[in-house]
């Protein structure tokens, strides 16, 4: 039986609440519209994880998904309750559909085992996992201006690289194990740092060297996107500076203890997601 939009809604919001570790943090700052927007268009992105990370995932089951994605645009939904709500939020904020599959591209090159051989190619991953994302929900914060428009978008695709970067540094030894090397090959061989190294969570001066080095990298990012904040239109930009400040304290705590990466997840505490909340709440100000 088919649902109804506010069925749809409220569905995708459970999903974004369970789920969303680190975005729902900042949903809740947003307008109810927005925020609702930001749910739909983040189940989609989950399923598309489920898709790559459960055990047994094939190419497949991707395909299934990107011809249930073409159906939906053409009006043929399957049984999915988030589709009503996703393809809402699409056409009110004029969402480019091509961003979507870009994801599902994105996500289903994680189907194999892969290593990583050069940062340009490392960018093009991140880019389609991460960046088009970024790209998505700039369209839900909104632009600031029509001439904001396309500065916006070239910022936020930074913004996307800076996540997906802490992502790979955080999830090293996970990535390890499902047999996912993102960290560049020649990186590993600038540093001394051998495959074999991180798959046995070996500590090293070079190791050390190298998380620098990457983390470096991906501060850049952040402060290379951060004039993104003025673009967008004011009633997001709580939420945005909340969804950096997470991302960015994240980095902070790698950088502060890189060979824990190796034995654990790093991940900041509810409360301190939380107290970024209240002070964007109480005024946002920069990061950098």
């Amino acid at each position: 039986m088919p649902v109804s939009l506010d069925q749809s809604y409220a569905r995708c919001r459970a999903v974004a609440k369970k789920r969303a570790r680190n975005f729902y943090y900042s949903f809740v700052l947003l307008p109810s519209d927005k925020k609702n927007a930001m749910c739909a268009v983040y189940a989609f992105m989950r399923y598309c994880d489920d898709l790559s990370d459960e055990p047994g995932a094939t190419r497949s089951a991707m395909d299934r998904w990107r011809c249930a994605l073409d159906n939906a645009f053409a009006g043929r939904l399957d049984e999915n309750p988030a589709w009503p709500a996703f393809l809402d939020s699409v056409e009110r904020y004029e969402i480019p559909h091509e961003y979507f599959y870009e994801m599902i591209e994105g996500v289903a090159s994680d189907l194999e085992p892969r290593n990583i051989a050069t940062f340009e190619e490392l960018y093009q991953y991140c880019y389609r996992v991460a960046s088009v994302v970024g790209l998505t929900t700039v369209h839900i914060f909104g632009f600031e201006s029509p001439d904001s428009r396309e500065s916006a978008l070239a910022l936020a695709e930074k913004c996307g690289i800076a996540f997906q970067l802490t992502n790979i540094l955080r999830d090293v030894k996970e990535d390890v194990g499902l047999g996912r090397i993102y960290l560049p090959s020649e990186d590993l061989a600038r540093f001394a740092v051998l495959a074999e190294d991180l798959r046995q969570g070996k500590r090293s001066e070079q190791f050390g060297q190298l998380m620098q080095f990457e983390t470096d990298r991906a501060r850049r990012y952040y402060q290379e996107s951060a004039p993104l904040l003025t673009l967008i239109q004011p009633e997001s930009r709580a939420s945005l500076w909340a969804l950096i400040a997470i991302y960015s304290r994240l980095l902070d705590r790698i950088a502060e203890s890189p060979y824990d990466v190796l034995k654990r997840r790093i991940s900041l505490l509810s409360l301190e997601k939380m107290w970024i909340v209240v002070r964007a709440l109480i005024g946002w100000t920069w990061l950098f």
